[in-house]
């Protein structure tokens, strides 16, 4: 296996932000509209769902078919490479279903030492 270059690199980081993998877990059950995947989406903004799918779609892991009806009609869906993230992502979603109590506890942890060590400061 050879190392990641810095491309690989920043490919990972932008596919792990926060909305990348809902969104292509989202286009699981296959096409949807905007306003579909927004609706589905709880705390995202339209600015945000926006950005993420044009990179999605500039990447290759989604595709954007826009029909020319009134009003205007854009249907997103994953490609084959899409299918292929999905995977990951399926595989992402079961580590964090399996370990949320153990980052729960670590996350309380780390509150706690944190609150200690800013009091003996202060």
């Amino acid at each position: 296996m050879s190392t990641p270059s810095a491309e690989d690199n920043i490919l990972l980081v932008m596919r792990t932000g926060k909305w990348s993998m809902v969104v292509v877990a989202e286009l699981r059950s296959g096409t949807r509209r905007f306003n579909e995947l927004r609706r589905s989406m709880d705390g995202i903004s339209q600015k945000t769902l926006s950005a993420t799918l044009r990179e999605l779609e500039r990447d290759g892991f989604i595709s954007r078919t826009a029909f020319a009806t009134i009003p205007p009609r854009v249907d997103y869906a994953l490609t084959e490479l899409g299918t292929e993230l999905l995977e990951i992502v399926d595989i992402c979603r079961d580590f964090a279903v399996r370990n949320r109590g153990a980052v729960a506890s670590a996350r309380a942890q780390f509150d706690r030492i944190s609150s200690v060590a800013l009091r003996s400061i202060g």
